[in-house]
């Protein structure tokens, strides 16, 4: 038996980091959203009671560091499944991104296996087991769009924000999201305001989304990496409505509403630019159908 299961990615729409808490994880509010640009996994169920991870990207650890791995290992663990798997990621998303690829795939592995493996188990039953596997794993069991506290687990469902085109830029460079936290001035920071960008999605306002776009760990890599920082200026200068840097980077999004201007904005960053996408926000939650 085999089943495809697609894993899309994330954007923060807005970031926002408020202490560190005593288990050393961060308290965060982000309102995240899953775009069109999404990993392919096939899962197949085998009699060994093994897991196997295959990819064709050299970048897709094969063993215990996948977080696909550890979220099947998790459910064979917790649920004393016999049966293995062997799940093929067919890698779409950039890798160490800030758009959440290996959450995602985690996510999808949870979806697929509680079917695969006959397991039985609800979206918020996925959903608390994935965060034992990473901070945005939850939010990717659920997609569509939604706030996210504590460490990323908490979870409150938010309508589909207003249609426009994401343009995607990564440059050739990874970015490690603890070094960006460690080197994070919680108290010299600007912080977004949550609130306002809730309102302009339940309001479907496009403008108020994109004049309330905000990151905290923007700047920290910006100030690293300054590849990044060209970047978002050539975003703004070919006229996108609202820039950000993605999760802690180095991926910056641009929304815009028209295509003409998408077109313009996608063909300008060609130029500079490893890996750009031009694509459609996702606004529905997935289904265990």
């Amino acid at each position: 038996m085999k089943l495809l299961v697609k894993a899309p990615a994330k954007i923060n729409l807005a970031l926002d980091v408020l202490h560190k808490r005593p288990d050393g994880y961060h308290e965060v509010e982000m309102i995240m959203t899953t775009i069109d640009l999404a990993d392919r996994l096939e899962l197949s169920l085998v009699e060994q009671d093994k897991i196997h991870i295959l990819s064709h990207n050299r970048y897709v650890p094969d063993d215990q560091r996948n977080l696909a791995y550890q979220a099947a290992q998790l459910l064979k663990e917790r649920f004393q499944v016999k049966k293995g798997a062997v799940i093929t990621i067919e890698k779409t998303i950039p890798v160490a991104a800030g758009l959440a690829g290996g959450s995602s795939d985690a996510a999808a592995t949870l979806r697929g296996l509680n079917k695969l493996w006959d397991l039985g188990l609800s979206l918020d039953e996925l959903a608390e087991l994935g965060s034992e596997i990473g901070s945005d794993v939850s939010f990717c069991v659920y997609g569509g769009t939604a706030l996210a506290k504590g460490r990323g687990e908490l979870i409150t469902e938010l309508p589909a924000p207003p249609t426009c085109w994401v343009i995607l830029a990564k440059p050739f460079l990874g970015v490690s999201t603890a070094d960006v936290y460690r080197r994070l001035d919680i108290a010299r920071t600007k912080h977004p305001n949550i609130g306002a960008m809730i309102e302009a999605i339940h309001d479907h306002d496009y403008q108020k989304v994109c004049q309330n776009v905000g990151n905290v760990l923007e700047d920290v890599t910006l100030n690293l990496y300054p590849e990044v920082a060209q970047i978002k200026d050539q975003m703004k200068r070919f006229g996108a409505d609202a820039v950000l840097m993605s999760g802690s980077g180095p991926t910056v999004f641009g929304l815009v509403q028209h295509d003409s201007r998408m077109h313009r904005i996608y063909n300008g960053l060609r130029g500079f630019c490893d890996q750009v996408f031009a694509i459609r926000m996702l606004g529905e939650r997935h289904s265990l159908d």
